[in-house]
């Protein structure tokens, strides 16, 4: 299902929200950089961890290619440092408590498991070019090969010129 709320070309949702480390995170302070930004649901989970893993392994590469790299979920911040400190993540991680910013990227929303719906987040990543703008979306994210088809999308979109 494609994203209900954004396209690609359109300009990123402005955000600023605290960060692992210390500190706050502003899209706006990130222009004239490419932005990774990928949301998962919940911290420690099995397939989050297997996200933030795999952007662990490929962030030499995609920094390589100068791209700042960001999770977020709803987390708190403590649940946040944890994890970092307990993956050895080379980014931060942000936190969304209320899910306003997932709101307005368009990934919390009705979801539905074995026939139960709910509101939740669907995992999701964001390519943001230097200009703020969503050059690629990947939504409703499997984990296995995803880091890899960002990084493919970052060095395509850096062979057009773009």
């Amino acid at each position: 299902m494609p994203n209900p709320v954004l396209s690609e070309g359109q300009r990123a949702p402005a955000f600023t929200l605290p960060a692992t480390g210390g500190g706050r995170v502003r899209l706006t302070e990130l222009r004239g950089r490419w932005v990774v930004l990928f949301f998962y649901p919940r911290d420690g989970s099995p397939g989050c961890t297997n996200e933030v893993r795999a952007f662990r392994e490929q962030h030499a590469d995609l920094a390589g290619l100068g791209a700042v790299v960001f999770g977020v979920s709803p987390d708190d911040l403590d649940s946040h440092e944890a994890f970092v400190a307990r993956e050895r993540l080379p980014f931060p991680l942000l936190t969304d408590r209320d899910s306003r910013v997932g709101a307005r990227y368009g990934v919390w929303r009705e979801k539905s498991n074995y026939g139960r719906k709910y509101l939740g987040l669907v995992r999701s990543t964001f390519l943001i070019d230097p200009s703020g703008r969503i050059v690629r979306i990947f939504d409703n994210v499997r984990v296995k090969g995803h880091v890899q088809r960002v990084r493919r999308a970052l060095e395509e979109q850096l062979a057009s010129g773009a």
